[in-house]
């Protein structure tokens, strides 16, 4: 496999003995104006929004150890934002709020604004520059907030999936819910960051109006009861669609996420974390494309399809190579041992199943983070063949993947000091 891997190691400090978590949340409504193109199915081409069917937030929770932070965001957006929008945000936080590692992962709402252009309203006051503004002020805004907090991690199984891809027998699933909760020492919610691997793809495409489909109405539900923020943070859904019981819609799913969510919150007594540490690790790859990006019929074809000027974004993040990018976190101390991985696309939900089992402590996997290079499948999935499993809308290297799962499993083991 042809492969140049760059490792940018950040954010290694050991914290101090007696330290304790602390954390701070904060939420910023992120809805662009009507009229945006809006992302999520090629057919619209650049249609644009007509309406706004419930607003699109940004929710970021901050977690500090010593001098170490991370912030882990939760967008309304179908994906994170771009290379460069990202180092902005990066250099931003890192310099006003002393955050060394952002996490910031988009739900993968098809009811959301196209962020790959520059153009709209205006090429001199384009939305993703007021995007990346309050991307900054929400996690700076968190980070002011910390406060001392007591940890909570769980999971359980949640049958609210299902693999929508895979052409055989016992397909893969991963119906794990997971949660981190954060309160006050006299038990007050600070935020509950929660995990699941489903698109939300249940509101009607043809409905051109803006939504945060069934992530929405569970984070509303959660917020309802507890008082905190709550943070949905999308999982390994490259192939798994959201199958709720009963209703197919975004509220009847969003409702029973929350009901499981509520239900594992009342079992769970959060701890203080004594000697906590925050280590991060961040990874750069540079995989060989399936798809010859510099032909021109390829990309009068992809024009045809899609929206021209995502088209074009895509010629130039993609041309040459795909470039996509891991982040890996392992937040440790007495009382809690959690990793988190993400990845800056699609992830099929077997390659976050293999990290889980594999990880010497909990591992909670985010697809949609920090950047987008579309489908992320296993090998036998790019074998299959199909939407997602080929070429088109998978140009990543065959086998790219699983490199990029191993080596977060690395990191998770260095980190630990066990390598």
């Amino acid at each position: 496999m042809a492969m140049t891997l760059t490792a940018l190691l950040a954010a290694t400090t050991v914290a101090s003995a007696d330290t304790r978590v602390l954390a701070g949340a904060a939420t910023a409504d992120i809805t662009p104006p009507t009229g945006f193109p809006m992302w999520g199915y090629g057919d619209r081409h650049d249609l644009p929004s007509v309406g706004v069917l419930d607003p699109l937030y940004a929710k970021a929770l901050v977690l500090q150890a010593g001098d170490d932070k991370v912030a882990l965001v939760g967008l309304d957006l179908g994906r994170s934002p771009g290379r460069g929008s990202m180092a902005t945000i990066r250099s931003a936080v890192a310099a006003e709020a002393g955050v060394g590692t952002v996490m910031m992962v988009g739900s993968h709402t098809h009811h959301g604004p196209v962020i790959e252009t520059e153009s709209w309203p205006t090429p001199d006051a384009p939305y993703v520059r007021e995007l990346e503004k309050r991307l900054i002020g929400v996690i700076v805004s968190a980070a002011a907030a910390v406060v001392p907090a007591h940890v909570g991690v769980a999971a359980r199984e949640v049958a609210l999936n299902r693999n929508r891809h895979w052409k055989g027998d016992e397909p893969p699933v991963d119906r794990e819910l997971s949660f981190l909760h954060t309160v006050t020492p006299d038990g007050r919610a600070i935020a509950t960051l929660v995990n699941y691997a489903a698109h939300p793809t249940l509101e009607e495409g043809e409905r051109m109006e803006f939504s945060a489909d069934y992530p929405g109405h569970l984070m509303r539900a959660v917020e309802a009861v507890t008082g905190g923020v709550c943070v949905f943070m999308q999982g390994a859904a490259g192939d798994l669609s959201a199958a709720p019981a009963g209703e197919r819609s975004p509220a009847s799913m969003g409702g029973q996420l929350a009901e499981a969510t509520l239900a594992a919150l009342t079992d769970m007594t959060p701890v203080t974390v004594e000697d906590a540490r925050i280590d991060s690790r961040e990874d750069d790859f540079d995989f060989e494309s399936r798809v010859d990006w510099s032909n021109r019929l390829i990309i009068k074809a992809y024009s045809d399809a899609f929206y021209p000027g995502i088209v074009k974004a895509s010629v130039a993040e993609f041309e040459g190579s795909i470039r996509p990018h891991l982040t890996t976190v392992l937040l440790s101390g007495t009382g809690v041992d959690v990793a988190f991985a993400g990845v800056s696309g699609e992830l099929f939900c077997d390659l976050g199943l293999r990290l889980k089992e594999r990880s010497p402590v909990q591992a909670i996997v985010f697809g949609y983070c920090n950047g987008h290079q579309l489908y992320f499948p296993t090998i036998e999935a790019a074998a299959m063949g199909g939407y997602g499993g080929d070429p088109a809308v998978a140009p990543i290297e065959v086998g790219g993947p699983e490199v990029m799962v191993d080596r977060a499993l690395i990191r998770i083991f260095e980190m630990g000091g066990e390598l």
